[in-house]
């Protein structure tokens, strides 16, 4: 499960498995490459949409879960 606090790290690594460069990776997903570096760098929040985008231009599965599920 990855938790948000290192989204960015994960991103980064997935891209480099992938053979993507930022900027690759940015048109693939149809987001800008600077957002694609402050995630990376986890710069700061991001809206779910762009999150979303990522997950799916890297075939990443993207679950929330909540506290008060049992």
């Amino acid at each position: 499960m990855v938790n948000m606090d290192n989204f960015g790290e994960t991103v980064r690594f997935h891209r480099k498995k992938c053979g993507l460069s930022q900027l690759q990776l940015a048109n693939l997903a149809g987001i800008g490459k600077t957002t694609v570096f402050d995630i990376e760098k986890n710069r700061h929040t991001f809206q779910t949409d762009t999150i979303q985008k990522i997950c799916e231009a890297l075939n990443l599965e993207m679950n929330v879960r909540s506290p008060f599920e049992k």
